[in-house]
């Protein structure tokens, strides 16, 4: 199988800003619980004009330009961020390719939400890989989440901490660099109806009475039943995963350097790293953004990058877990 690389990351973030403090005044959460376990000081908000599309749109232009890449260049646009787009059952893809100009692309649409990241990296390189037509691969994601997010709704207060942005990645077939190396995905069926917005669907069409019900936001059901499954499994899932991941890649746990995780409260994300043998000096926690779905640990890896903090042999391991619920990770050899 043919080496793939990574060439580049890249990231947007919109203007919009909401602090700690008036995510608070909104949420009725005291401000030092956010900052202190919700892990987050404030986020960005896309602004009416900002969408999924066309936040994808800025990140995979700056990416492009950075690297010099022609956009002809590209043999396909792959989207790996959140569910909620511009529009329902509507493809991003095909518009980020259109308007960055790579008229000889093919798209492709990811649905794997807040685990995008590892999974879109897995099968980049396998279509790299195996694909003669598709040597050159654009990557991006981008969420809108906290429009999502009805802060009055207190089962639902563990995605407060959403916020807006786009993250973009580069990998070509027999790029000599930035390797990328194993992955490995679990999923849990049995926690695939918890998280979900309950009307729009075929199970429950929008209607006068939907919106009324304020049914058209992110909720939980059953809140106590998937806290108490994900106790019981989500740490040994990542680790399951990590471990995986890093067995196909012929490395062990202690030869990580970096973890870049989805961002999450700052107890499970400590436990993680423990649990990985790791700590926070070697991770990125993004308590400046929240939680952007997919994009997380791209935007973890392009912020590493471009502070100079990465080295030739560092190994990266990319994890993250989505609802429904899959847990998923890819290593990544830089230099």
């Amino acid at each position: 199988m043919a080496e793939v690389g990574l060439v580049g990351t890249a990231h947007y973030l919109p203007e919009g800003w909401l602090p700690a403090a008036e995510l608070s005044v909104l949420s009725g959460i005291p401000e030092e619980v956010l900052v202190g376990r919700f892990g987050i000081s404030g986020k960005h908000l896309a602004g009416p004009e900002e969408h999924p599309s066309t936040m994808a749109v800025e990140a995979g232009r700056t990416l492009l330009q950075e690297q010099g890449v022609d956009p002809l260049d590209v043999d396909a646009v792959l989207y790996f961020g959140s569910t909620w787009k511009d529009y329902p059952v509507w493809q991003a893809a095909p518009r980020v390719k259109e308007r960055l100009g790579c008229r000889r692309a093919f798209a492709l649409e990811l649905d794997y939400v807040s685990c995008g990241a590892p999974v879109a990296l897995r099968v980049a390189k396998a279509l790299a890989s195996s694909d003669p037509g598709a040597g050159t691969i654009l990557m991006v994601a981008a969420s809108c989440e906290s429009r999502l997010l009805d802060y009055a709704n207190q089962r639902s207060r563990f995605m407060f901490n959403f916020g807006d942005g786009a993250v973009a990645a580069l990998l070509t077939r027999d790029h000599p660099h930035n390797l990328v190396r194993g992955s490995s995905m679990l999923t849990d069926g049995t926690l695939s109806q918890h998280v979900k917005i309950p009307a729009g669907g075929s199970a429950l069409p929008a209607s006068h009475l939907t919106v009324d019900q304020r049914l058209h936001f992110l909720d939980v059901e059953d809140l106590e039943g998937m806290r108490a499954r994900l106790g019981e499994v989500s740490l040994p899932n990542f680790v399951a995963v990590a471990k995986e991941a890093l067995l196909r890649s012929g490395l062990t746990l202690d030869q990580v350097d970096w973890v870049l995780p989805i961002h999450m409260k700052r107890s499970m994300h400590t436990s993680l790293l423990a649990a990985l043998g790791s700590s926070p000096e070697n991770s990125i926690y993004l308590e400046d953004t929240g939680h952007l779905s997919g994009a997380d640990p791209i935007l973890g890896l392009d912020r590493l990058a471009r502070a100079g903090h990465l080295r030739a042999g560092q190994n990266l391991l990319l994890i993250a877990a989505g609802t429904g619920y899959t847990w998923a990770a890819t290593v990544i050899t830089w230099g």
